[in-house]
């Protein structure tokens, strides 16, 4: 195959279409080397599964609406339920469960108490409310916060709220300190 050459009509045109050009006066290609950006690490999804103990396996009974409800963790002294009851711990943060169903309610419980313990909160307070809607008086979500809080790696105590602060429909949770504020702690003794 022969190569057939531009007639005079194709090269005006092209000219026209190119516009006005400046010849390269330069052969040689300046690299420009730019900063690689910095590595940034994916965040891995957080699993607030693996916060309940594996070993632990709680039977608990059914509390009614006006039951009283506490925890201590083995091996704590029971002057910290006695101090946590009193209220001598100061209430770092709040959480509201009002309305939510079982299933929303445990999530939000989790996600609540990781960040808690992430954010080096130490005394919590959980509304669940007294349950008066529930069928046969056995309120659904203060049974499941009984059960999930026992069995949650963090929590090392938990008792109902005095009567000026929710009573029998919320509950004071003593959290373990992260690892990161138990050394800060430690550095400051």
């Amino acid at each position: 195959m022969t190569k057939k050459s531009p007639d005079a009509d194709d090269i005006e045109l092209f000219r026209k279409a190119v516009g006005k050009v400046t010849p390269v006066k330069n052969d040689r290609v300046e690299i420009i080397s730019k900063p690689k950006p910095k590595p940034t690490p994916q965040t891995k999804p957080i699993d607030f599964k693996e916060n309940f103990r594996q070993d632990s396996f709680h039977e608990t009974e059914q509390l009614s609406n006006e039951d009283r409800m506490s925890f201590i963790s083995p091996g704590l002294q029971k002057n910290i339920l006695k101090k946590l009851k009193k209220g001598h711990f100061g209430m770092d943060s709040e959480l509201d469960l009002h309305g939510l169903t079982s299933a929303a309610s445990k999530q939000q419980l989790l996600k609540f108490l990781f960040f808690c313990v992430e954010d080096g909160a130490r005394c919590v307070r959980i509304i669940h409310g007294k349950g008066y809607r529930s069928s046969d008086n056995f309120p659904v979500l203060k049974n499941n916060l009984n059960l999930w809080l026992r069995q949650h790696q963090d929590v090392l105590a938990f008792c109902s709220a005095p009567a000026h602060e929710g009573g029998t429909g919320a509950v004071y949770v003593l959290l373990r300190l992260a690892p990161k504020y138990r050394e800060q702690e430690d550095a400051e003794q």
